[in-house]
C-alpha cells in the first residue's frame, strides 16, 4: 500500500471503532457508562491482534490488545456469536469492565473481530457498586470465563442466567448488555462493507501493512531514546488489608532492539485489591511509550512489538488466581505508569512531565436493607491534578493518564441516585509548585439523601505525586466523613444528611520556581 491508501484504510477503520463507541453510548442505560463514558471498543485482525482503537479508556484497551489472540484462539467462532468476559486472569481486568467480543466473517472466512469493554457499576458483589474491599477474587462479583452469550444472534440462557442471578437483572443491566452487543454489531456491519469493497485478501493485507507500518513508526520514536538502563520505584499507599508502602519498582533497558521492561523488586501480592494481572501492567507500559509516539501513530498491536515485559509471577502486577484486583486495575495501573515514566525521565528529561494524581479516586455506593433508596449502585472515579512539564503548566480537575472517562455530570448524578452534589470545585493552591505549576485536584461532596454502604478505593493518600526538575510535589488528597478524616481504602455505612468528601490530589510542579536557587 502507498502512504495514502493506508492513511486512507487506517482512518476507516479506526472510524469503526468510533461509531461503536457513538453507538454504545447513545444505548446505554447507566450513567456510568452514558454519562461517565466508562467504555472502550476496538477491532482485531483474525488473529487477535489489536487493528484499531478509538480514543477511550488505555486501562480497557492496553489489556486487550495483550490478552485478546490467547482469549480469542480459545473459542470456536460463527456468524452472529459474541463471546463474555470478564475473568482478570483470562484476558479482562477487573470483574465491573465486562466484554463483548463478535466475531465478523465474509466469503464464509473469519476476517476479523470487534470487541466492547464497559465497567458495569452492579457485577454481583456484596457491597454496593462492585468495587469492594476484597481479599479474594469471588469477593468481587460474578466471574464470567469466556463462554458464548449469543450464538448465530440467539442469547444463551446459562450465561446470561449467572448474570441475571448475580445483579438482580433489570432494565438497567438488560440495556447495558444489549448496548454493547448494538456497538458490535454496528463495528460488524462497517466491517463487512470495509471487505466487501477491499475483499477478503485485500483487507488481510491492509491490516498486515497497519501493523508493520505501527511497528515502523513505534521504533522509530524509540530509536530517540538514549541507549542504557534506567529504573525507578514509586510506591502505592496500602492495600487496604493492613501492608503499607508497597513498591512498584520498574527497570527499563533501552536497546538497538527495542526496550525491556522487568519489574523484578516489585512487591508481592497482597491479602488486599491492589494486585493485579499481568496484562493490566502491560497496558500501562504500552500507554506510556504511546505517549512518545507522533500523533499519526496506529494504535494497533504493531506498535507495541518492540516493547518486552516481564514481572515476577505472584508480584503485584503478575499476580496469581484468585488474588483479589477490584482497585489493581485502576490504581496500581496508574501507579505502573508514574514508575515507567519516572525511569523514562531519567533518559530523556526534558519530556516528561512531573506526576499526575496517581489515582482514580474510585467512590462506590448503593442502597442498604430495606431503606429508602435500596437497590441501587453508584460508581464513578474523580479527576485531580495532571503533572507539569517543561513546555506549560498541568491542567487542573481531570482525568489522566489510565482513565480517560468524565465525572458523572451533576444533573445526571443527582437524577438517578438519592446524593446530592452540596460541592464541585478545584482545590486551590493544591498543585505542585515550580517554574511549571501542576494542576490543582478537585473537591468533590456528596450529601445522602437516603443511607448507603460506601466504599473508597484511592490512593496518593500517603505518598504525594511527585515533582521534576526542581518541582515541588502535589498535594495529598484526602477523604472525609463529614468533618472526620477516613482511610484511602475503606468500607462503611453512612446515614442520609451525612457528607462524603473527596479531596483529590494535585500534580506535581516542574522545574525550580524562579529566585530559588541550587543548594550548594
Amino acid at each position: 500500500m502507498d502512504a495514502v491508501e493506508l492513511g486512507l484504510f487506517a482512518g476507516r477503520i479506526g472510524a469503526v471503532c468510533d461509531e461503536m463507541g457513538a453507538v454504545l453510548r447513545r444505548a446505554a442505560f447507566s450513567p456510568n457508562i452514558r454519562d461517565r463514558l466508562d467504555f472502550s471498543c476496538a477491532v482485531f485482525d483474525a488473529e487477535g491482534e489489536l487493528a484499531a482503537q478509538a480514543a477511550h479508556i488505555p486501562v480497557h484497551l492496553g489489556s486487550m490488545a495483550y490478552a485478546m489472540r490467547d482469549l480469542v484462539g480459545r473459542m470456536g467462532w460463527a456468524p452472529g456469536d459474541q463471546v463474555v468476559v470478564n475473568d482478570p486472569f483470562l484476558g479482562g481486568t477487573h470483574l465491573p469492565d465486562v466484554t463483548l467480543i463478535a466475531p465478523v466473517f465474509a466469503e464464509g472466512r473469519l476476517v476479523a473481530f470487534v470487541a466492547s469493554r464497559a465497567h458495569h457499576a452492579n457485577i454481583g458483589a456484596d457491597a454496593p457498586g462492585s468495587m469492594p474491599l476484597s481479599r479474594t477474587l469471588e469477593e468481587e462479583g460474578v466471574i464470567l470465563p469466556p463462554a458464548h452469550l449469543w450464538r448465530g444472534r440467539e442469547r444463551e440462557a446459562a450465561p446470561w442466567e449467572a448474570i441475571v442471578a448475580a445483579t438482580g437483572g433489570g432494565p438497567e443491566v438488560e440495556g447495558d448488555f444489549a448496548a454493547q452487543a448494538s456497538a458490535n454489531r454496528a463495528g460488524m456491519a462497517r466491517l463487512e462493507a470495509l471487505v466487501a469493497e477491499l475483499g477478503v485478501e485485500g483487507l488481510a493485507r491492509s491490516l498486515a501493512a497497519l501493523q508493520d507500518y505501527g511497528e515502523r513508526m513505534s521504533r522509530a520514536s524509540l530509536a530517540d531514546l538514549p541507549a542504557g538502563q534506567y529504573a525507578f520505584t514509586d510506591y502505592l499507599d496500602d492495600d487496604g488489608a493492613g501492608q503499607v508502602d508497597l513498591p512498584v519498582r520498574v527497570a527499563l533497558d533501552i536497546t538497538a532492539e527495542g526496550v525491556a521492561v522487568d519489574f523484578a523488586g516489585t512487591a508481592g501480592q497482597t491479602p488486599g485489591n491492589v494486585n493485579c494481572p499481568l496484562a493490566v501492567a502491560a497496558a500501562a507500559v504500552f500507554y506510556a511509550f504511546r505517549c512518545l509516539m507522533p500523533a499519526g501513530t496506529p494504535a494497533c498491536a504493531g506498535a507495541f512489538r518492540p516493547i518486552r515485559l516481564t514481572a515476577p509471577e505472584g508480584c503485584l502486577v503478575n499476580a496469581r488466581r484468585p488474588a483479589a484486583v477490584a482497585a489493581g486495575n485502576v490504581e496500581t495501573s496508574s501507579r505502573v505508569v508514574d514508575a515507567v515514566l519516572g525511569a523514562l525521565a531519567q533518559a530523556i528529561p526534558g519530556r516528561i512531565p512531573a506526576a499526575s494524581q496517581g489515582t482514580m479516586n474510585n467512590v462506590a455506593m448503593g442502597g442498604v436493607g430495606k431503606e429508602a433508596g435500596s437497590g441501587w449502585h453508584y460508581y464513578e472515579t474523580v479527576g485531580g491534578g495532571m503533572g507539569a512539564g517543561r513546555d506549560g503548566g498541568g491542567l487542573s480537575g481531570i482525568h489522566s493518564h489510565m482513565t480517560n472517562t468524565l465525572n458523572t455530570p451533576v444533573e445526571a448524578l443527582e437524577m438517578a441516585y438519592p446524593l446530592r452534589v452540596a460541592a464541585y470545585r478545584l482545590r486551590g493552591g493544591s498543585g505542585g509548585a515550580g517554574a511549571r505549576r501542576g494542576g490543582d485536584g478537585l473537591e468533590r461532596s456528596y450529601e445522602l439523601l437516603a443511607p448507603a454502604r460506601i466504599t473508597l478505593l484511592t490512593e496518593r493518600r500517603r505518598h504525594a505525586p511527585w515533582g521534576l526538575a526542581g518541582g515541588a510535589d502535589g498535594a495529598p488528597g484526602e477523604n472525609r466523613l463529614n468533618d472526620t478524616p477516613l482511610p484511602g481504602k475503606t468500607t462503611f455505612t453512612a446515614k442520609a444528611g451525612d457528607r462524603l468528601t473527596i479531596a483529590t490530589p494535585g500534580g506535581g510542579g516542574w522545574g525550580r520556581p524562579a529566585g530559588i536557587n541550587e543548594e550548594p
